[in-house]
């Protein structure tokens, strides 16, 4: 039987990637820059290994695909409503900024102006699939720069679609014909009609087949439901001139506010590891070694070039819409290279005269170069960022006579006194902030989203713009009379740098923080937190506790158990151990407090009596708290209660105080004793 000639190139970048993915773990490097350093190596220019280029391209394509389902997954309609200014404003801005700076740029140089053009298009794009990717492996989608550079990337998907129509109307081919500017805007507008219709036609008709789907309990089925749905409607954009993942991207969106989304997400995050992979694999492959090698020179000075331009141009674009230096630092470094689709524009532009061989393999070289750097950016982000903040405000730039920072829009706390500054007003936020303000107690709010504060000022919240890391910023939300700080914000960096400066202004404040990640609760009480919330283990704990609860342990038991694995910092919910010294105080606990069940025949002793008679706590140490008769249950029954043949008396106790209660309330040899309750 003839073995596949893909079959066998999937192999060999499986083989090939295994160990190089070992090392960069190992290294700490960034697994990305591994798999595409792996592509160079074995790619047509490397070693040669791999032939089915085309095959292996499809099939990175579909992990692109996969890979913004799951992003648009997080992000429901209503989300991408709030997200609008970002998207249509930054994401504009952005880009036609770079356009209109790399062709002026490459009108100086010589460069005609339709080709000039033409490389600010090339040069506008990010890289959807390396950004996303690095934010979701440091879990900061959701942090501002996350978001700030989530709603730039979707602007520069949806340019895609007019790049690629304008550029039969910029340059010409051998026959050399142009497209009309009329047929380019007809086309235009068909495209972004049925884009609308698209999205209407995914929104009403897809939450409604996954339900018929769910009814049948069939997990095959539902993968392969949603797998379709995702491919179909990537197929779907690109038949009307838009790109395959931004199809992927509405599917994703469109059932994101279904109850599906969770398992939608579970289902498809293998298959997208995997051919995300692949992806970042055949990347590599693009990059010819002996080009780079004979422009080398002018690589490194358009590399150098783009970053450092697109950089500062991401940054005066996010400081312009109202983000604090430090967001627009880490958002410029995010966002500094160029992106996988501008490839996709360069072969479109092969059979034209706007980009020649030349220049065709100098922007190769330099496009992936861009992206193996971008990992190691966006780690170095938060450090960078913090710098930028400081000098620009704590050094020389802050003594021109800008007497208060532009990242501080506060109105001083003034007479607030006790209060609680809440620093995050996204879910969390909105529900303490509703708390407190319905019982009383005084707070601020402070918040890096221009727009939210807005919205939130508008309908009365009392809420500030301001950057937490930042001591000024504290200052004047009054910190040092303030009783307490809660971070409910989604950005470990930032958690840990507002905690340090909160206890240096005051060292009686009480400092809570929530945080999504394990690794961080050592170090943020370190810092000076006093409480930290982890979001994982709050949940273990109300789970433990409704189970202990159900098994009939007392809830004052269960609460106790519960504030000593906080006090202990969730040290034993850390600890990977399963011995049972991790849980001895649990058992302990356990042990002193079993539950069971007696029924009263019409032979017992205490028949007619009431509790307060029996008094079995008195006598015994074990306590009646609850009774089970034909009339249903009386919690917590009083003194004066008359014990009636039928009834079922539940017990709390100790095993040796239960057995005691048992000999007074049977007759000798019943044997009628009947397990209830948790007996460790």
């Amino acid at each position: 039987m003839h073995t596949p000639q893909l079959f066998g190139d999937i192999l060999i970048i499986i083989l090939a990637s295994l160990p190089v993915a070992y090392l960069c773990l190992r290294l700490k490097l960034p697994l990305l820059v591994g798999l595409m350093l792996t592509g160079i190596a074995i790619g047509p220019y490397g070693f040669g290994l791999i032939k089915e280029i085309e095959g292996i391209e499809i099939l990175a394509e579909i992990g692109v695909m996969l890979l913004l389902f799951t992003i648009g997954l997080e992000f429901s309609l209503k989300r991408l409503g709030e997200m609008k200014r970002l998207v249509l404003f930054g994401g504009g801005m952005q880009v036609v900024g770079t356009i209109a700076g790399a062709a002026a740029i490459g009108y100086l140089f010589g460069h005609p102006l339709n080709q000039a053009i033409f490389f600010g298009f090339l040069l506008a794009l990010s890289s959807t699939a390396i950004v996303l990717k690095s934010y979701v492996d440091r879990n900061e989608v959701d942090s501002p720069h996350g978001r700030v550079g989530v709603g730039i990337l979707l602007f520069q998907d949806i340019c895609i679609v007019l790049m690629l129509l304008l550029i039969p109307l910029l340059g010409s081919g051998g026959g050399g014909e142009r497209a009309t500017f009329s047929a380019v805007v007809l086309q235009l507008g068909f495209s972004l009609t049925a884009l609308i219709v698209v999205i209407a036609l995914a929104w009403f008709l897809m939450p409604k087949i996954l339900k018929r789907i769910a009814e049948l309990r069939s997990p095959e089925v539902f993968i392969l439901t949603i797998v379709f749905l995702c491919l179909g409607l990537s197929w779907v954009t690109a038949s009307l001139g838009l790109s395959l993942a931004l199809g992927a991207f509405i599917a994703g969106v469109v059932l994101a506010d279904s109850e599906y989304s969770h398992q939608a997400t579970a289902e498809i995050l293998p298959f997208r590891d995997v051919f995300n992979s692949l992806f970042f694999v055949s990347i590599g492959m693009l990059l010819s070694l002996s080009a780079l090698a004979a422009n080398l020179g002018n690589v490194v000075l358009l590399v150098i070039g783009l970053m450092i331009g697109k950089g500062l141009l991401v940054w005066a674009v996010v400081r312009i819409l109202g983000y604090p230096q430090r967001i627009a630092a880490m958002a410029a470094l995010g966002l500094a290279q160029i992106g996988e689709f501008s490839f996709v524009l360069a072969k479109a532009a092969r059979g034209t005269d706007l980009l020649p061989d030349v220049e065709y393999q100098a922007f190769l070289a330099a496009s992936i170069i861009s992206m193996i750097a971008t990992p190691f950016l966006i780690s170095s982000a938060p450090a960078f960022s913090f710098w930028i903040q400081s000098f620009l405000h704590d050094g020389k730039v802050r003594d021109l006579g800008n007497a208060e920072s532009d990242d501080i829009h506060l109105t001083h706390s003034g007479g607030l006194q006790q209060h609680v500054i809440i620093v995050g007003y996204g879910l969390n936020g909105r529900n303490l902030a509703r708390v407190l303000r319905a019982v009383g107690v005084p707070y601020t709010i402070l918040e890096l989203n221009a727009d939210v504060v807005k919205r939130a000022k508008a309908k009365g919240e009392k809420i500030n713009f301001g950057d937490a890391t930042r001591r000024e910023v504290l200052v004047h939300a009054g910190i040092d009379k303030a009783w307490s700080i809660v971070l409910a914000v989604s950005d470990a960096q930032a958690a840990r740098r507002t905690v340090r400066h909160a206890r240096h202004a005051s060292d009686r404040i009480h400092i809570i923080v929530r945080t999504r990640y394990v690794s961080e609760i050592s170090e943020l009480y370190d810092l000076g937190a006093n409480e930290v919330i982890p979001e994982e283990f709050e949940t273990s704990i109300e789970i433990f506790s409704r189970v202990l609860h159900r098994y009939g342990i007392s809830r004052s038991i269960i609460e106790s158990q519960i504030d000593k694995i906080r006090q202990q910092g969730y040290e034993m919910l850390r600890s990977t151990a399963p011995g049972p010294t991790t849980m001895d105080h649990v058992n302990l606990a356990l042990d002193e407090s079993s539950t069971e069940t007696i029924k009263v025949t019409d032979k017992s002793p205490v028949t007619g009596k009431s509790l307060g008679a029996i008094n079995l706590r008195g006598t015994t140490g074990a306590t009646v708290v609850a009774v089970l008769n034909g009339g249903g249950t009386e919690i917590n029954p009083g003194a004066d209660y008359i014990v009636s043949p039928g009834d079922t008396l539940v017990l709390l106790g100790t095993p040796e105080q239960i057995e005691h209660a048992a000999d007074i309330l049977m007759p000798p040899n019943l044997g009628n004793v009947t397990l209830g309750g948790f007996n460790p």
